[in-house]
């Protein structure tokens, strides 16, 4: 009898330690890892942004490469859905996208079902660091009164912690070999003087481009050909909007013009690109491939705190019609700043 009162004594007081430890412990917890990468916050969010990026770095799918996946919704956009389910290391589960602010931070929800149940928060937060970015991988939540008691005698800092500088590595080395694969352009500012241009505005689908261009340029050369009036520069695409949804582009297949020409084309369709300040990359290869050029100069004006308005403005200075290398296309691309 003696023994079973200390038996019951004993159990009492673990009762009583564990509900005390599950009273004092903290309420929110944040467990986090950072690293330093040598690219532009802009080069690594690609990396990021959406649940198939993460995919190729994240730790857990070591862990089980026959893991099953499935999607709702459309990857990298608030309320997409990618649900998991795979061996004891990775469990079953599911994550939400919750909120997104470009090139700087994407938060999730996490739901946990298998081996254990629990619902976090999980972050990726970009931040320019020099001519770099540091990211930083997080998870945070609210402790409840069973994780307070297991917290007090397990690191799960250290846990969650090693497994996020390993997948913070892999971004590493993933984000600069692209970054260093990736074609560097010369950035130059100058003084737009404004130029006025004849031609239709009108938005165009991506896939229709480059008919677009061909009829355009042709009714441009017509309509100064009947005012007996000469082109004032290299043919021009004038971009107002490029739709990433729709895969459109608001735009002008144009042709400059002297402003004191503009008399003589009474009723064709004029438009005049304001006097500003300006930025110039002269690309030099096929038309395909000019997106990295223009990523170039949104990166730059981000870093150097500008504003880009009003419209793009590409020169075709070589191309299709007199230069059959495309490998030799000239285009200068030129952004209006303030």
């Amino acid at each position: 009898m003696r023994a079973l009162k200390i038996i019951l004594i004993l159990a009492g007081g673990i009762v009583v330690l564990l509900g005390i430890l599950g009273l004092i412990g903290d309420n929110h917890f944040r467990y986090e890892r950072s690293i330093t990468i040598a690219a532009p916050p802009s080069a690594v969010w690609s990396h990021v942004s959406t649940f198939a990026a993460t995919d190729k770095w994240s730790p857990w799918n070591e862990m089980d490469p026959n893991m099953k996946k499935s999607m709702e919704g459309e990857d990298g956009t608030v309320g997409a859905v990618s649900r998991w389910e795979g061996n004891k290391d990775v469990g079953k589960g599911e994550q939400r996208i919750d909120s997104i602010v470009p090139n700087e931070l994407i938060r999730t929800r996490l739901k946990f079902i298998e081996p254990w149940e629990a619902e976090n928060d999980a972050v990726v937060e970009l931040a320019p660091d020099g001519d770099g970015t540091k990211v930083t991988w997080a998870m945070e939540g609210e402790n409840t009164f069973m994780t307070k008691i297991m917290g007090m005698f397990m690191d799960m800092e250290a846990m969650i912690g090693k497994d996020f500088e390993k997948g913070l590595t892999n971004l590493k080395a993933m984000a600069e070999e692209t970054y260093a694969a990736q074609p560097k352009y010369e950035i130059t500012s100058m003084d737009w003087p404004g130029k006025s241009y004849i031609g239709k505005r009108e938005v165009v689908k991506w896939a229709d481009m480059k008919a677009a261009f061909e009829t355009g340029f042709g009714a441009d050369m017509a309509a100064l050909g009947n005012a007996k009036v000469d082109p004032a520069g290299p043919p021009s695409g004038v971009y107002f909007e490029w739709n990433e949804k729709d895969m459109t582009a608001d735009m002008i297949v144009a042709m400059p013009v002297a402003s004191e020409a503009k008399a003589k084309l009474k009723g064709q369709e004029l438009y005049d690109s304001p006097a500003s300040k300006a930025l110039m990359i002269a690309y030099t290869g096929g038309y395909g491939g000019s997106a990295s050029a223009h990523m170039a100069m949104d990166e730059y004006i981000k870093a150097n705190g500008l504003t880009h308005h009003t419209n793009v403005i590409e020169e075709y200075i070589t191309g299709p019609s007199t230069e059959p290398d495309s490998t030799k296309w000239l285009t200068n691309i030129i952004y209006l700043v303030k």
